[in-house]
């Protein structure tokens, strides 16, 4: 897991901080939404040929492990 939770990275300099996957321009939320939006991961993947299957993961983990806090601010509706 730690080699997989690896591949993000929060760099000030990439994307203002937010965490992203391997440094690169490519963040964290912007791929859970294309999970949420219905893209299959092979779409994503085909899309986007610099990600790897192993990004996917690990930003499944990342999401995994913010989701298990003690405390949480409930989220309204946009």
């Amino acid at each position: 897991m730690r080699t997989l939770i690896a591949r993000i990275t929060v760099n000030p300099a990439v994307c203002s901080g937010k965490p992203t996957i391997r440094n690169m321009r490519f963040t964290v939320a912007q791929l859970l939404e294309l999970l949420a939006s219905g893209m299959t991961q092979t779409e994503i993947l085909t899309d986007y040929p610099y990600l790897e299957e192993e990004d996917i993961k690990a930003c499944l983990l990342y999401a995994s492990i913010m989701a298990n806090t003690k405390s949480f601010t409930p989220l309204t509706a946009v």
